[in-house]
């Protein structure tokens, strides 16, 4: 049989329908995010039992409650260069192998010392599990449906968070805290196996790096039977001007500004949302509101991730930068408004649905953007560190907080303070916007290269 010439991968990707082989990977991928966000609540709804058991006073939980933070930005950093250099599916399987195991064990601990270091390794699985599907299902998407494929994907999270709290409102009575820790070890070890026989290496990093054309050809030809008559594989996409990948591309001139502004507004990102999850229910109480009120309203900050397939589609459509940076500029007003209606539940409740919204679609959005906004050489590595050094942005909004009152605030100064981060992130897009739009650029040969 004849071979035909070299075939663009990503261009065949492009030209034919997200079929049967590309939604297993998408449930796999969705898999993972859901476990991530179940593990990563999982502390949470065992700290009341670890107060009672351990005869712990609140300040006593700082420590295992921020050491699965530091665990996450150290994992996403470490685990970008490593899948840029090895490949996606190796440290996408180690990854969920590692926290499995580590949930597993902290179910064990016997002391808060024990839970702080395992909640640590527990992190660093968890911070390389994210990025590694997320550069996953990016590089087996067609280019059309990215942003909305992959902001589904990440939906997976907040999804996995509320099963957790549903799981640990049933088992904890039943079986204890610990019950819940091994649920989330066990589940993450047995889609390990699925991962094993089911998860295939990008092909998009496999034309990249150079791999044999008959492995490229064997994942291909599940997407289409063109690839069988493909001599070669190659892609138009390339990093321009750079001659590295990984950190090096990550850090090159072309691409330094947007990863600076990509940095810093999923950081100012994080800070909200985890000053609003962790404070929101203190700062409504004291606003005059009764404990239940304060809890049930501020619960229906984090279901606004699923907003997230909406702004995907937005971004398949339109503008990505000037779509997630608008929604960061209305949570920031919107933010501004919780403030000043806090004590008129009539007002406050539909301005918490409304940031909520915005502000974890805007965030899990940044997944989709990041993963565009690189090529093959660098997005594992771009993706990652986007991620870790956005959990520091967590660390950050807590400690903020904290200050805020100390330092005798008053609400609408302490919601005021936290929407000039939405204001900051929505500033960052648009200059990652300006500094590098996204245009096609001729490379050398004739071939386009697509500059994101």
């Amino acid at each position: 049989m004849k071979l035909a010439s070299v075939i663009d991968a990503q261009k065949l990707i492009d030209e034919h329908p997200f079929g049967r082989f590309q939604r297993l990977i998408f449930f796999m991928c969705f898999v993972i995010v859901m476990l991530d966000g179940f593990d990563t609540a999982a502390i949470g709804f065992i700290a009341p039992s670890l107060l009672t058991e351990w005869h712990l006073a609140k300040p006593d939980l700082a420590p295992v409650l921020s050491s699965a933070l530091f665990g996450l930005a150290f994992g996403a950093l470490v685990s970008g260069p490593l899948s840029d250099r090895v490949g996606r599916r190796s440290l996408m399987v180690g990854s969920v192998f590692l926290f499995g195991v580590a949930c597993v064990a902290s179910a064990f601990s016997a002391n808060l010392g024990q839970l702080t270091v395992l909640r640590f390794v527990t992190g660093i699985g968890l911070g390389a599990a994210m990025p590694g599907a997320v550069t996953m299902m990016d590089e087996f998407c067609p280019t059309r449906r990215r942003a909305t494929v992959t902001s589904l994907m990440c939906c997976g999270f907040p999804l996995g968070a509320a099963l957790g709290g549903l799981f640990a409102a049933w088992l904890i009575p039943h079986a204890g805290w610990r019950s819940v820790l091994i649920l989330g070890g066990i589940a993450p070890i047995l889609h390990t196996v699925l991962l094993l026989l089911k998860m295939p290496e990008s092909v998009r990093f496999m034309v990249a790096s150079g791999k044999a054309v008959e492995r490229i050809r064997a994942i291909l030809v599940r997407i289409s039977d063109e690839a069988i008559h493909a001599r070669g594989f190659a892609l138009t996409e390339r990093a321009q001007g750079t001659g590295g990948n990984g950190i090096g591309l990550v850090l090159s001139r072309p691409y330094i500004v947007g990863s600076l502004m990509l940095w810093l507004a999923a950081f100012m990102g994080l800070v909200i949302i985890y000053a609003l999850i962790n404070w929101m229910p203190i700062l409504l109480k004291d606003a005059g509101l009764s404990p239940k009120s304060a809890t049930l309203i501020s619960a229906l900050f984090p279901l606004g991730g699923i907003g997230a397939v909406l702004c995907g589609a937005l971004m398949d459509r339109f503008n990505a930068n000037l779509v997630i940076a608008a929604c960061y500029a209305l949570a920031a007003v919107s933010l501004f408004c919780i403030g000043e209606t806090a004590a008129h539940v009539g007002l406050l409740v539909p301005f918490v649905i409304v940031c909520g919204v915005l502000v974890n679609t805007a965030q899990a959005s940044m997944n989709a953007l990041a993963a565009a906004f690189y090529p093959t050489e660098g997005r594992g590595t771009g993706v990652a560190w986007m991620l870790g050094i956005a959990r520091f942005g967590g660390i950050a909004g807590s400690f903020l907080v904290a200050e805020l009152v100390r330092s005798h605030f008053s609400l609408v100064g302490i919601f005021a303070t936290i929407a000039v981060a939405g204001a900051l992130s929505c500033i960052a897009l648009l200059v990652k916007q300006r500094a590098l739009p996204h245009v096609f650029r001729p490379t050398p040969g004739g071939v386009e290269s697509l500059s994101h």
